[in-house]
């Protein structure tokens, strides 16, 4: 394993720890929520969302575990950072003000050692999908994360929360094309 690898999971490992002892509540979100669940590892970053109300709560518990904090011209996230690892902590995710109720509808699970919520496939996989469009939109990233959580996707409701993106839809026609998705290719 790399060292950088090494570096973003002790990240993870105490951003969790911290923000469960000292709140506020969480999940762990993106590409890791996915690993969790039996997608690739990712190697770039971790992400968290904390509800949009508790974000200066967040902030301050972070950065008392020693992670450097930084503010981004963006409105919807702030970055943590220690030894070279990022742990973007998201309280809007495509638009969408992060809630208690989306932060409710995470499982508890055991990550790297560390119990910790963890946003379900579905959610993830739609919140991804959510996100294409005609400047961003890597299937060579998703493909892989979509094939191995699949029997653990609730594809109608992909669907459903995705009909008004065109880039999901073609997303979405390609994994039942493969055989990916319940729907059979054709």
């Amino acid at each position: 394993m790399l060292a950088h690898e090494d570096a973003l999971r002790d990240a993870l490992r105490l951003a969790a720890s911290a923000l469960r002892a000292h709140g506020p509540e969480f999940a762990l979100a993106g590409s890791y929520a996915l690993w969790v669940h039996g997608a690739p590892e990712p190697v770039h970053d971790a992400d968290i969302v904390v509800a949009e109300a508790d974000v200066e709560h967040a902030v301050a518990t972070l950065a008392d575990a020693g992670f450097e904090i930084i503010r981004t011209p963006e409105d919807w996230l702030f970055k943590a950072t220690m030894n070279s690892a990022l742990v973007d902590v998201l309280h809007r995710v495509n638009g969408v003000v992060v809630d208690s109720a989306l932060i409710a509808a995470a499982d508890v699970l055991d990550v790297l050692a560390i119990p910790m919520p963890v946003l379900p496939p579905t959610t993830v996989l739609t919140q991804k999908l959510k996100s294409l469009h005609e400047h961003h939109c890597d299937f060579e990233a998703l493909l892989p994360a979509a094939r191995a959580v699949r029997e653990r996707v609730d594809w109608s409701t992909v669907r459903s929360e995705t009909k008004d993106n065109d880039f999901a839809t073609a997303f979405l026609f390609l994994l039942d094309r493969l055989g990916i998705t319940e729907m059979p290719p054709g």
